[in-house]
């Protein structure tokens, strides 16, 4: 019986120590894991970030810049001068279509347009909006378009215009700021990814709630409250450079502060609560 019983407790023994030693390794693989992921996430940020400073918010500059110096092209250019000079090519168009559309999450307003030189080609033009053109066109109505290297960038009668969405438009502050609001994402992410990995028992207070949660949510709202100012003000797009995280910065600073406040009140009445209690 003796023998039974201590081949029992050490098979009880071997037992308990297995369950007690999977709790502790199941945190630790599982915030390693969460670092990794947030180290690939902090890469890919980085990756977005650095291709819209370098080929986006250029390229959207280079673009608007060389339509903003396009002059109206000769009478009868050819198809090969208008691109050799990339001029603003004149069009005449018939309208024979104009309705907007619900899709459940915007309106689409279209333009269904025919050549008026006799040619059965019709063209759809898109807004962004109803006004002022759009709400005032008519089927048969007689329209000037503006084209720029193949699309139309702008629709005209009665000295009306409105842009379409092809025309280049001044937002490189907002594209400026995405990509300053990518980097900060990228930032968190990797601090928050590399403290997991480093010490995956011990990574508070770089946790989701409540700095995660406010950092992410700190930088988009500024990140896209700035983008906005700034294209609305005519900011020049550098300068989100620093406002953005100057801005974020200044928030979090607050919430911090605002975060150690309320928690102050609840930690000195646990204190006297405490110091009430008599032992026995």
């Amino acid at each position: 019986m003796k023998t039974g019983e201590g081949a029992a407790m050490a098979e009880r023994a071997w037992a308990t120590a297995g369950r007690k030693g999977s709790p502790d390794r199941k945190p630790v693989s599982r915030a390693r894991l969460a670092g990794v992921a947030l180290v690939v996430l902090s890469l890919t940020g980085a990756v977005l970030s650095y291709l819209t400073f370098t080929v986006w918010v250029p390229g959207r500059q280079e673009r608007y810049e060389h339509y903003r110096a396009a002059e109206p092209c000769p009478a009868q250019a050819t198809a090969q001068e208008v691109a050799a000079q990339d001029c603003l090519v004149t069009w005449h168009f018939t309208v024979t279509k104009a309705e907007s559309t619900f899709t459940g999450k915007v309106t689409v307003y279209e333009a269904t347009l025919r050549d008026k030189g006799g040619d059965s080609r019709q063209r759809t033009v898109r807004f962004g909006d109803s006004g002022p053109l759009f709400d005032k066109l008519r089927r048969g109505d007689e329209v000037t378009a503006t084209g720029w290297r193949g699309a139309i960038v702008v629709l005209s009668k009665d000295g009306v215009r409105q842009n379409t969405p092809d025309a280049p438009r001044d937002e490189h502050p907002g594209n400026a700021a995405l990509g300053v609001l990518l980097a900060l994402l990228a930032a968190q992410s990797l601090v928050f990814g590399a403290v997991r990995l480093a010490r995956p028992t011990a990574y508070a207070p770089l946790v989701w709630e409540p700095y995660g949660r406010w950092l992410v949510f700190t930088d988009i709202c500024v990140g896209v409250g700035v983008g906005a100012a700034s294209v609305w003000l005519h900011i020049p797009w550098w300068t989100v450079l620093v406002t953005v995280p100057v801005a974020v910065c200044a928030v979090m600073a607050l919430l911090v502060r605002r975060q150690r406040r309320a928690a102050a009140p609840s930690a000195t009445t646990g204190r006297q609560q405490g110091s009430r209690v008599s032992p026995r």
